[in-house]
């Protein structure tokens, strides 16, 4: 059973190298400051057949290793969560705890370098796809994420798989940005909120010097000599901000584009919002393939959407599937009674369409 899991892993990793990966996030903050973490999450390739995961307090996991016949760190849940996984219900990439801490996984192709695992390490080694569950499972605080990584060995469960960096925020709206370079922990403050794919986090900041000019509204209009110049339309003072889906280009959009967002009273509201600002950075799965005959069957390279009311301890997805807005309320559960359990993201792959009646 183990090589046969195993076999599933090193193929999932594989698939990796093959095509683009991408991820957009961005955090929104109430009127009262409470912070709601959004995000995308890309994948053309397949259906990473999504799901959620409800752990409750207790759960005991082991992590996997790459020497599969035995078991890396195993962690028991101090604190109950709700997680969204891709493949694997181990393989959480976004998620939120009872006690307010919320963690999610970008990819970081071709930066990354974690350290090389060793045998006589495993009892204290995370699969880079499990850390997110271990983060949820034992935390409150990011404090507590600093001091707790300097004690464990993060590992990739395939090294043929790209490496992936980590995003964690509390509810004190504290953001921060977990990188491994040069097999090197790294940890930097995202006062920002926004966050994607390869280079490094630090490079995406200085890049935004390049978009100084950007500005909101409008662009007054002006002569050169006798020529006078005027805006075709609104939104003008954007003109020049990128528009391909590259990360660097998505980081500079969503900074923008959340930066001129208005502030929001309720944590609903604000989520709405954070949907809304994400629908720029869905992603059509035919401009991942240049030969049309290799584009898969799936509604779109843009898998699913997922804001955070960290403050009322809610998670909100939609789908490619089913663009309807779904909502966990941790508060609602008894993490001391719920049973651990796992189910699809999509119940029917079937986008609901409601027909509308002309009143008689």
């Amino acid at each position: 059973m183990k090589r046969m899991i195993l076999l599933c892993i090193a193929c999932f990793y594989a698939s990796l190298l093959q095509h683009t990966t991408a991820c957009t996030g961005i955090t929104l903050h109430t009127s009262s400051h409470s912070p709601v973490p959004a995000r995308t999450i890309e994948w053309a390739g397949n259906d990473l057949e999504s799901c959620y995961t409800i752990v409750p307090r207790g759960y005991r996991q082991c992590a996997m290793v790459p020497d599969g016949a035995k078991q890396g760190k195993c962690f028991t849940a101090k604190y109950g969560y709700i997680g969204l996984a891709v493949e694997r219900a181990e393989f959480v990439v976004e998620g939120l705890n009872e006690a307010g801490l919320s963690a999610g996984l970008f990819y970081f192709p071709a930066y990354g370098q974690y350290e090389t695992y060793k045998p006589s390490n495993r009892a204290n080694t995370l699969s880079d796809l499990q850390l997110v569950s271990w983060v949820l499972s034992s935390f409150k605080t990011i404090e507590e994420i600093q001091q707790a990584i300097k004690h464990v060995h993060i590992v990739s469960v395939d090294p043929r798989g790209s490496t992936v960096h980590w995003r964690f925020t509390e509810e004190s709206g504290r953001q921060v940005i977990l990188e491994i370079t040069q097999q090197e922990v790294h940890f930097y403050e995202n006062p920002l909120g926004v966050f994607t794919n390869s280079p490094g986090f630090e490079w995406h900041l200085t890049n935004l010097n390049n978009y100084v000019n950007l500005q909101a509204g409008a662009v007054q209009a002006r002569s050169i000599g006798t020529l006078h110049l005027k805006a075709f339309g609104g939104g003008s003072g954007m003109l020049g901000i990128p528009g391909d889906m590259t990360p660097p280009s998505r980081f500079v959009r969503a900074a923008f584009f959340q930066a001129t967002a208005p502030q929001k009273q309720t944590g609903e509201e604000t989520v709405l919002q954070a949907f809304h600002i994400l629908n720029n950075f869905d992603i059509p799965v035919g401009i991942q393939f240049a030969d049309k005959d290799s584009i898969p069957n799936i509604p779109s390279a843009t898998q699913w959407t997922v804001a955070t009311d960290i403050g009322n301890r809610r998670i909100y997805y939609r789908t490619m599937h089913d663009s309807s807005i779904r909502c966990f309320d941790l508060k609602a559960i008894d993490f001391n009674t719920v049973s651990y359990q796992s189910a699809p993201l999509d119940p029917t792959k079937k986008q609901p369409i409601v027909m509308m009646l002309p009143q008689l």
